[in-house]
């Protein structure tokens, strides 16, 4: 039977949203709408599935966030003959226990926050999005898909932290995130390219957070990411990977206390930070200030050192895929990043990165090139439909009590 499911997608500068129509593992999108996080207001766009613009509520504050996201439920339900039937959240830190696709639960939700301190951009906005739509509409059955899940299975070396084994036995280890896009991805690539799906394959969510995913058969097998989605690649706002030794001169000379570290390397660093400019690599390519050149030289050259790396874990690479705002909409960073990894193969046709073709590798390259858009939202509404399938049928049919907002 075909359900309407809305996905909700929380991000770190937006927020996206999908009506689908869901059918078994099969989902349609039907309307969009995404919310893009200013220093003060949201910005509302929505669109159907042909991309004809809806009549979107007016900008709002950043505190109204769920009011917004409670108007377009409305707006989408008035475009729908039938109304919504269940919401699906991604919810970007499962930890070790939430490794598949539930229903959201008073229970579930409080160990989800105690999970906020290590994803504290993502994990309890969207947590009380949740609440918001609960409240609202209880009704409304709401699933969550963990963007760690994906990489559950990796071999136990790659996620070891060098920590006493006391950490490792109270959970604490190298998770991975971005996973609903990764999963996108690996399925798109088999349609797309089937000779080097199943083989050796990084794949580049490079947006406001960012991330890479070295892919074996098209399960992940290790990624940027680890216990937090700081480390890693250089972000917008983020520093990514980091000596821990800078980190104690932050305390210890610095004198910076434990909101001030996470506001500093969460918010202030990145690509902003470098630059002293913006975030947005759109900005920093139109900018003739050096400061920007610099931040967006680091950004490639961290991208494609630690793609280096998951070809070492690889044995090799067969396919690169770029995705997410700058791998899809930054001809000149996929040229840069390329270059750099020419000698793993790599060989660019600079007329097809330019136009955005899909596949950008020459035909001689000896690794296969793809710009793939990734669509996180779909992954939400397919992972929505198995949690509804596999809960129990009151909760499936009559949805579930407000939750607590979460403090």
């Amino acid at each position: 039977m075909t359900q309407h499911v809305l996905a909700v997608n929380t991000g770190s500068s937006t927020t996206k949203l999908g009506v689908f129509d869901v059918e078994g593992s099969d989902a349609r999108p039907v309307l969009r709408a995404r919310l893009s996080h200013g220093p003060v207001d949201l910005r509302i766009q929505a669109w159907d599935a042909e991309g004809v613009a809806l009549p979107a509520p007016s900008p709002v504050r950043s505190a109204q966030q769920g009011e917004a996201v409670l108007d377009l439920l409305t707006l989408f339900e008035g475009q729908l003959e039938t109304p919504v039937q269940a919401v699906g959240h991604r919810i970007v830190h499962g930890g070790s226990q939430f490794r598949r696709p539930m229903i959201l639960t008073q229970e579930i939700a409080e160990a989800l926050k105690a999970l906020a301190p290590l994803a504290p951009l993502h994990q309890l906005p969207a947590l009380t999005l949740a609440a918001t739509i609960g409240k609202a509409r209880p009704d409304l059955p709401q699933a969550l898909a963990f963007d760690t899940a994906f990489h559950h299975g990796h071999d136990p070396v790659v996620d070891r932290l060098g920590l006493p084994r006391e950490f490792e036995a109270q959970g604490l280890r190298r998770f991975g995130f971005h996973g609903l896009s990764y999963e996108y991805l690996a399925g798109r690539l088999r349609a797309f390219d089937p000779s080097v799906a199943g083989g050796r394959v990084i794949a580049a969510h490079l947006g406001s957070g960012a991330s890479l995913c070295a892919l074996f058969g098209g399960r992940s097998v290790d990624t940027t990411m680890g216990a937090t989605p700081l480390e890693g690649l250089l972000m917008g706002t983020r520093c990514g990977s980091i000596d821990p030794g800078v980190i104690l001169y932050l305390l210890q000379v610095q004198g910076l206390d434990g909101s001030q570290l996470s506001a500093l390397l969460y918010e202030r660093s990145g690509l902003f930070g470098v630059s002293g400019l913006s975030a947005d690599m759109r900005v920093l390519l139109q900018s003739h200030e050096a400061s920007a050149r610099e931040a967006i030289e680091l950004f490639v050259f961290r991208v494609a050192r630690e793609a280096a790396a998951l070809a070492g874990t690889l044995g090799g690479l067969d396919a690169l895929i770029f995705t997410a705002g700058v791998g899809e909409n930054c001809p000149e960073v996929r040229a840069a990043i390329c270059q750099r990894l020419a000698w793993l193969g790599v060989q660019l046709d600079d007329a097809a990165n330019r136009r955005g073709d899909a596949k950008i590798s020459t035909l001689g390259s000896g690794v296969a090139v793809w710009v793939i858009p990734t669509d996180e939202e779909q992954m939400i509404a397919i992972h929505t439909r198995e949690a509804m399938v596999s809960a129990p049928r009151s909760v499936a049919q009559n949805g579930q009590p407000a939750l607590e907002t979460p403090r």
